[in-house]
């Protein structure tokens, strides 16, 4: 028996070092296009809906991720669209909003009194709305420069196609504030008076960036959806929280631009863009 074994297996052996020597190699092969699609484009005809065009897109933003304050700018994208895949333009809006709950419970439950005179804003009844000291987000304008790098089609449920392409853009411009004013230092109002909490004005310098993705419902209308970052710093509650020894991280009876903490200031925008110009063609 061990020696037909050891026979069968020197059999196969010898019958793949032949088979493996007799096989032919593979080798690649260029194929040459001839006729008329030699040197044709990939994509022929394919339709451009940004290039050349000037769009009008009124938007809607709503802030993300809140502590104390919901915000909704109402505004306007304008851009001039270069090529199929860059555009160059400003977005910009006013800004409203409500309170969150966070905001509502501090209003609830916070005492009024000299201890916490300083951070709550109060009245002789001590009954100030904390709302009303917290800051808000005025208006934004900041110009862009947009890339359009993908497009192609969506599909629902196989049967309703639309045409559609992602973007991404990056700009820098600025956000107008209400914020707690400085207070506390020499020449200033104090922080415990109840008139400290009045908001002033304040700009703030910015960069913003994000996605987007646009879906084309005519030549001439797209719906879009995109996600907003504008990051910069600022007093949200309006509170004395740093700038005292022995490292700046607490509070020293004073208000100013060491309270102000950074943020990456979130939004999600919906829009809908119209185009001004006639549709082009690619060849």
């Amino acid at each position: 028996m061990r020696r037909f074994v050891k026979a069968l297996t020197s059999a196969a052996l010898g019958a793949t070092v032949a088979f493996a020597a007799c096989e032919p190699k593979a080798e690649a092969q260029e194929i040459q296009l001839t006729g008329p699609l030699a040197g044709a484009k990939a994509v022929r005809k394919l339709r451009l809906y940004r290039e050349g065009r000037f769009e009008i897109a009124p938007t809607v933003s709503f802030s993300l991720l809140d502590e104390y304050r919901r915000t909704i700018i109402g505004g306007a994208r304008l851009q001039y669209n270069f090529t199929d895949w860059l555009a160059v333009g400003v977005w910009g809006g006013y800004g409203f909003g409500f309170s969150t709950d966070l905001t509502d419970q501090i209003d609830t439950v916070a005492q009024r009194n000299a201890r916490t005179a300083i951070n709550v804003n109060h009245t002789a009844t001590g009954t100030a709305p904390f709302g009303d000291q917290v800051g808000r987000i005025s208006w934004v304008a900041f110009p862009q420069v947009q890339f359009i790098p993908f497009r192609g089609k969506l599909a629902l449920f196989q049967a309703l196609f639309v045409d559609a392409d992602a973007y991404v853009f990056l700009g820098g411009g600025a956000a107008g504030l209400q914020e707690r004013p400085d207070c506390g230092a020499a020449g200033q109002t104090s922080c415990s008076n109840p008139s400290s909490f009045t908001l002033g004005s304040r700009v703030a310098p910015a960069f913003t960036g994000g996605i987007g993705l646009n879906f084309w419902l005519a030549d001439l209308v797209s719906l879009g959806i995109e996600y907003r970052a504008m990051p910069f710093s600022w007093n949200r509650g309006g509170f004395d929280s740093r700038g005292g020894p022995p490292s700046g991280n607490f509070p020293d009876n004073k208000v100013d631009s060491s309270d102000q903490t950074f943020k990456f200031n979130q939004m999600l925008s919906i829009s809908v863009g119209v185009m001004l110009g006639d549709r082009k063609t690619s060849p």
